[in-house]
């Protein structure tokens, strides 16, 4: 072999290891990108399902909030209607006292009353 035939050979190999790695190299950065791709579209999914539920989450906050405050004043209104029992109750039970305390003391008068 000669000098210039081992020249031109080796120039053959490196040019073409040379475009072999330069299509390697494109090939992977055209995968890296597609997946790139990929990965943000997915993050932009998740996002808006984790935004929808958050927004749902809030909302459900929200009206358990608002219930307990019903929930609140309606157990205040409960205590206070109470409250109004036992003092209807003791003015019931002072006023049937001074009755049968009334019937006690005039239990006499019936016998002069004609009974129909």
């Amino acid at each position: 072999m000669d000098p210039e035939e081992d020249a031109g050979t080796i120039a053959a190999v490196v040019l073409l290891s040379f475009l072999a790695g330069l299509l390697l190299v494109v090939s992977a950065t055209v995968y890296v990108v597609l997946q790139g791709v990929g990965l943000w579209r997915q993050t932009k999914r998740t996002g808006g399902a984790f935004t929808g539920e958050l927004t749902l989450f809030e909302e459900r906050a929200a009206r358990t909030e608002r219930l307990l405050g019903e929930f609140d004043r309606a157990n205040q209104e409960l205590v206070d209607a109470q409250e109004r029992l036992h003092v209807s109750r003791a003015r019931l039970q002072v006023l049937m006292g001074s009755l049968e305390s009334a019937q006690r003391k005039t239990a006499w008068l019936r016998a002069f009353v004609p009974s129909r």
